[in-house]
């Protein structure tokens, strides 16, 4: 007897809808999958077998012969399980229905019939939708998850006996109900962490204010212990709030790689991804022999923090030059190709040297001469090009540490952030991929960043007393660009350049002896 279930195969961020062809015929019991499958899909006939056996019902004792169409497309992972051993009872007549063609199917096997979670479920559920199937069974786990996707009835199971009693009308399930945007606006903007609870380090909070507002690359350059981690970890706060289409893709992308636990059903503040200086290339842009989306897509619309910059290996920072310019990852494979998106913040925070005490107010440098230098040459001159702010974090004093003044919460600066934003937004209402100052072409900077001649003077002279490189000459317009927003000026004036000018403190000469 020949039946068809339909599971779905993740590529990218998007799903390919997959249909599981079984045909039960007489002669040994031989078990053949064939349409490319991988060596964990081959395997699922044992635990299938394993799992039917300790659940009550029976496998059959003949030739059985598993299809996954399309063939020309590779099958990985083991979530096809419950999609074969559905249609084996199917097929075998242990269950019988005329809704199996009605639903997405997915899940893994566990020995004893239970089932374990899935990765991608989100894009599944979404491509289900789209192709008009009425419901999405799937393991418990991932059910909130694949339920913020309207007009789909999602069903949870934890087993394979409740998926045999739901088809045979033995078992009523509840389908999970989510409502998405209660679920994105109750947790909005709820962050661990807030500005208010830093202490001085008020030319930071200020420099890290007109990276958010314009979207901005910063590097902090500062000796152990100044607060450059703890100063990164809160600019998310400050950031404006995911919009619904952002939070649904940046859920996706979590999603595809497994990163979201049972009890989240949508990412609804701006992600934060901080990792080793030990990680590797494939790691940080993604890829694999199983493509995944790597750290730079796992922080899309939100940010990736490099700590020690200097510390990675030169290979891994040289791969993020292309997305950071393009916002998104191409890998290619013989046979496909899948992009991520990686619209991301970068912030990096580095000692100016080994030691960690050049230029300290009150500790001296122990680095030979040159070391600095060398240390410094580890950051190439192209991925510097590509960050707008250079900031230097002092050590915050005692005074400033034992004060009981509250600092300036995070709410309060997001407001100024926000504004800002919608100022860029209406400056490039004819340009739907551009969303912040940082985005601007070299022409655009020519075109919406006009200073005046005084302010030519000013930057002429800056460049001249300070030997600042010719690259930062955009970088410093794009700059006072978002400081005249945050001030709701239309036009860049003299003191917007003069901030402006302070923050590319490695391009001067010297600066690293």
């Amino acid at each position: 007897m020949l039946v068809k279930t339909f599971g779905s195969a993740v590529y990218g961020i998007d799903a390919t809808t997959i249909t599981i062809e079984v045909n039960i015929s007489g002669g040994k019991p031989l078990y053949f999958i064939v349409g490319l499958p991988d060596n964990a899909v081959r395997e699922s006939m044992q635990r299938v077998e394993s799992a039917l056996s300790t659940s009550g019902f029976r496998m059959p004792r003949q030739k059985i012969v598993v299809n996954m169409a399309p063939a020309d497309i590779r099958k990985e992972g083991s979530a096809y399980d419950l999609t074969i051993a559905t249609a084996i009872l199917a097929a075998s007549g242990q269950v019988v229905t005329e809704e199996l063609d009605k639903y997405i199917i997915m899940g893994e096997l566990s020995l004893d019939g239970s089932l374990q979670p899935i990765k991608g479920a989100l894009p599944i559920a979404i491509q289900a939708r789209k192709e008009g199937f009425k419901g999405f069974i799937l393991p418990k786990q991932n059910a909130r998850e694949a339920a913020i996707v309207n007009d789909l009835e999602v069903y949870g199971v934890d087993n394979i006996k409740e998926l045999v009693g739901f088809f045979d009308g033995d078992l009523k399930l509840e389908p999970e109900i989510v409502n998405t945007r209660d679920e994105f606006y109750n947790s909005l903007c709820n962050y661990d962490s807030d500005f208010s609870e830093v202490k001085g380090q008020e030319n930071i909070k200020r420099a890290l204010e007109i990276a958010a507002a314009g979207g901005h690359n910063v590097i902090l350059i500062g000796p152990p212990g100044a607060g450059k981690t703890m100063l990164a970890r809160r600019l998310p706060s400050i950031l404006p709030p995911l919009s619904l289409m952002e939070a649904l893709e940046t859920t996706k992308i979590h999603s595809v790689a497994g990163k979201l636990s049972a009890a989240d059903a949508l990412v609804t503040v701006r992600p934060f991804r901080s990792p080793h200086h030990t990680i590797s290339d494939v790691a940080l842009v993604g890829g694999g022999g199983n493509p995944q989306p790597g750290e730079i897509s796992l922080a899309h619309n939100g940010v990736l923090f490099l700590d020690e910059l200097p510390e990675f290996k030169r290979s891994v920072l040289e791969v993020m030059r292309q997305p950071l310019e393009e916002r998104r990852v191409t890998i290619s494979r013989a046979k496909f190709t899948v992009d991520y998106p990686s619209s991301f913040m970068l912030v990096a925070s580095m000692n100016p040297c080994p030691c960690g005490y050049y230029n300290h107010p009150e500790k001296e440098c122990v680095c030979p001469p040159g070391v600095v230098q060398k240390y410094l040459s580890k950051i190439s001159g192209p991925l510097l090009d590509r960050i707008d702010l250079h900031v230097e974090v002092t050590p915050v004093n005692f005074n400033e540490l034992s004060s009981e003044r509250k600092a300036e919460e995070s709410e309060l600066i997001r407001e100024r952030v926000i504004k800002a934003r919608e100022v860029q937004i209406e400056r490039f209402v004819d340009r739907p991929d551009l969303h912040a100052n940082a985005q601007m072409s070299p022409q655009m900077v020519r075109e919406l960043c006009k200073i005046s001649t005084a302010g030519q003077n000013l930057l002429k002279k800056a460049m001249e007393k300070l030997g600042l490189s010719a690259r930062a000459y955009d970088r410093i317009l794009k700059v006072a660009r978002t400081i005249a927003d945050l001030a709701a000026s239309e036009d860049i004036q003299i003191e917007h350049l003069a901030e402006a000018i302070q923050f590319r403190s490695l391009d001067r000469e010297g600066w690293a002896g």
